[in-house]
């Protein structure tokens, strides 16, 4: 278990027991963020989520002093596959804490954000990812331009 600067939260991992509050982060998150996914598209990742993707991941949660999960980084092969923030959680520097931790401990080097997430966007910026390709189309072939970002390290 990590511990931050800020007394109050946690650094650790999940179980699969708390998959579930995982996907209830998320779910806030990208409704707080993400105003261009649809219902039907949280709907439809919500069980995919839950049962596929979490299980393939390494998982590290922010957790409160009562061990409340209050936002998670998932990343799988080096690349950052996600890092969602409850929106109650924001502005406190828990997003930098996780994607500081996965870089350092996990050895992140990539992240792939919606083009529409200008605060994501902003956000890697900031802690030196560089933009170093771009797809009109997501993963699904919907029409949400990605952006694939690297670290740089020089």
């Amino acid at each position: 278990m990590i511990h931050l600067d800020t007394p109050d939260i946690r650094l650790s991992g999940a179980t699969p027991a708390e998959y579930p509050e995982l996907v209830a982060v998320w779910e806030a998150s990208v409704r707080a963020t993400h105003p261009f996914v649809t219902e039907d598209e949280i709907a439809f990742f919500r069980p995919i989520i839950l049962h596929d993707y979490l299980k393939m991941m390494k998982l590290t949660c922010a957790r409160n002093s009562h061990g409340a999960i209050l936002g998670f980084a998932g990343v799988m092969a080096g690349k950052l596959e996600m890092l969602f923030l409850h929106p109650m959680a924001r502005g406190r520097g828990i997003g930098t804490a996780l994607l500081q931790h996965v870089i350092r401990h996990q050895g992140v080097t990539k992240v792939d954000v919606n083009e529409e997430n200008e605060q994501a966007l902003g956000f890697y910026q900031h802690h030196g990812f560089k933009v170093t390709k771009r797809s009109e189309l997501d993963a699904m072939g919907k029409p949400h331009p990605i952006l694939y970002l690297e670290l740089d390290n020089s």
